[in-house]
């Protein structure tokens, strides 16, 4: 009888770990897309990933905060930094999974020394992305920033601006869609990867991979330990993992490690 209890018992614990569900909110490109390449080893570890897509940056926070997810895939550091001091967050980094270099894109012009003056350029409305588009044009010679190391710059910095350049701000993700109407637009990769942009032959600047802003996995203080997080982690630094990023994204995303 004991043995029969015990083997009842091996056989609900294994149920009970073959049934663990983690849900994961991510971008679509490339997050949502390295996420599902890893759904396979993980379901062998006994780990249902479900992957929750969103195209925005707001929600898949909010939602980790509120406990209505598991964790997210979709920004970097200094957004997280800035999200959690703006709503009182206390989301955490648990992994650097990758880094999109954020780029300078132009249907009208194919350098920026075209670009005329009065040009309007449109870049991210998030502190740390717009912050982001300016210090990449200041390291290109089109604008010159008061301090060049400021990731929270807004346009109000900007000391010198030779071409009397005309600055929009718009949400990340609707940017693609308004390429057509601007002269130049600064693209987080990820958006531009679902424009069907090539950021590697599209993009007339794109940051060097020296940048900082590595994409990472985030939780919560309560779940960024648990099994089934460690797990996801493990399965993301694989040397699967970056070959499928080299391979799909050809150097337009490249992996952080």
């Amino acid at each position: 009888m004991k043995k029969l209890l015990a083997a009842v018992a091996a056989v609900a614990a294994f149920s009970a770990q073959a049934a663990e569900t983690l849900t994961v909110a991510a971008t679509p490109v490339p997050h949502a897309e390295i996420l599902e390449f890893v759904k396979p080893a993980l379901a062998k570890q006994g780990v249902d990933l479900k992957v929750k897509v969103f195209t925005d940056y707001i929600q898949p926070n909010v939602q980790v905060a509120e406990k209505r997810l598991d964790a997210n895939f979709f920004q970097h550091q200094p957004y997280l930094d800035e999200f959690n001091k703006a709503k009182g967050t206390h989301l955490v980094s648990v992994a650097g999974v990758h880094l999109e270099p954020l780029g300078a894109y132009s249907s009208k012009y194919k350098t920026l020394e075209e670009l005329p003056a009065t040009a309007t350029v449109v870049i991210p409305n998030d502190a740390t992305n717009g912050g982001r588009a300016l210090l990449l044009l200041d390291k290109a010679g089109v604008i010159t920033l008061k301090d060049d190391k400021n990731i929270l710059s807004t346009v109000k910095d900007i000391t010198g601006n030779t071409k009397n350049l005309k600055f929009r701000e718009l949400e990340a993700a609707t940017i693609p869609r308004v390429l057509t109407q601007v002269d130049l637009a600064l693209i987080n990769t990820n958006y531009a990867l679902e424009a069907k942009l090539d950021p590697a032959k599209d993009a007339l600047v794109i940051e060097g991979s020296d940048s900082p802003y590595v994409n990472i996995l985030v939780a919560r203080e309560d779940n960024k330990d648990a099994e089934a997080m460690k797990k996801l982690i493990a399965a993301l630094h694989t040397p699967e993992v970056k070959a499928f990023i080299l391979e799909k994204y050809k150097g337009a995303v490249v992996p952080a490690f």
